[in-house]
């Protein structure tokens, strides 16, 4: 029971991970980045492909993992994101269209990807360290496992500390209650937009590094289905709350969890649309999300 309960707890990190960056960037400027996935998985792709040619540290390698997912993550705002937020009729125009061609833009990649590896998994070989087990009792732990957890609670908790205590934090969530009124008040939209993406690229760079050491190996279109979970992470816990994108992470690793150690393993991708249907239905702002209240 402990063993699953630390199993939980350590999927519910990589969820979280996963995420955070997309929580951030839908949250606050307002765009839901179907391309994250793909940010994700290229990242570790080409930390990969450097791995195989120099022998680099496990630090390394995550931090190179994390500046691939900045350096993606802009070029997509500021050639194909930015483009649209110029040439849109209105703000709900532009982000269906931002959301389609976030879709169109991680079809490129992922081809790359697939080409390049001829859809075998990859991992960074050599460079991957053995990761030590320790037994506590009859709990089973390992030194990237619990690395997963540390960093993922502490970038969620730091990450939510940030948009609420800081001065760039609030001027951030001001953009995402009224654009107008924010630049108006001196906030650059486009500078933190682009900041904003690119911390969300990096955040999905070290999420695919991470995972790539706790797996071993990934696949080309390990993002697309962890896509599906941080969707579900983000509406269960309410959208524009980072303490809510916490608890749906976990509350979704929990649930699958319980669906696989009770041997209904092939009902566990459903658990992540089950919920989001069921929060539609209940609660649409989410667990810990506010009504949207408009006065005119």
């Amino acid at each position: 029971m402990l063993q699953d309960v630390f199993n939980a707890v350590v999927l519910g990190s990589i969820y979280l991970l996963f995420a955070l960056g997309m929580a951030l960037a839908w949250g606050t400027i307002g765009v839901l980045n179907f391309a994250h996935g793909v940010t994700f998985m290229f990242s570790a792709f080409a930390a990969h492909l450097v791995a195989d040619r120099v022998a680099l540290p496990a630090p390394l390698i995550v931090v190179l993992a994390a500046a691939m997912g900045a350096l993606i993550s802009c070029l997509v705002q500021a050639l194909v994101f930015q483009s649209i937020l110029r040439r849109a009729r209105n703000p709900r125009a532009a982000e269906m269209q931002i959301l389609i061609a976030g879709i169109g833009v991680a079809v490129i990649p992922l081809a790359i990807a697939q080409r390049l590896t001829n859809g075998a998994p990859f991992g960074f070989g050599s460079a991957a360290e053995q990761a030590q087990v320790y037994q506590v009792g009859g709990l089973r732990l390992t030194t990237m496992a619990l690395v997963v957890i540390v960093v993922g609670l502490g970038l969620g908790v730091g990450l939510a500390w940030w948009l609420k205590a800081s001065k760039r934090g609030l001027a951030l969530r001001s953009i995402g209650v009224d654009p107008e009124t924010a630049s108006l008040m001196g906030a650059n939209r486009t500078s933190l937009a682009l900041g904003t993406m690119a911390v969300a690229g990096a955040l999905a760079g070290l999420a695919g590094a991470l995972l790539t050491y706790q797996l071993g190996a990934i696949s080309a279109e390990t993002g697309d289905v962890l896509l599906i979970k941080a969707f579900a992470a983000i509406v269960l816990g309410g959208l524009g709350s980072q303490a809510g994108v916490i608890a749906g992470a976990y509350f979704i690793a929990i649930a699958e969890t319980f669906v696989i150690v009770n041997n209904w393993g092939t009902w566990a991708d459903a658990v992540s649309f089950g919920l989001i249907f069921l929060m539609l239905l209940v609660r649409p702002q989410g667990l810990f999300g506010r009504r949207e209240v408009r006065r005119t």
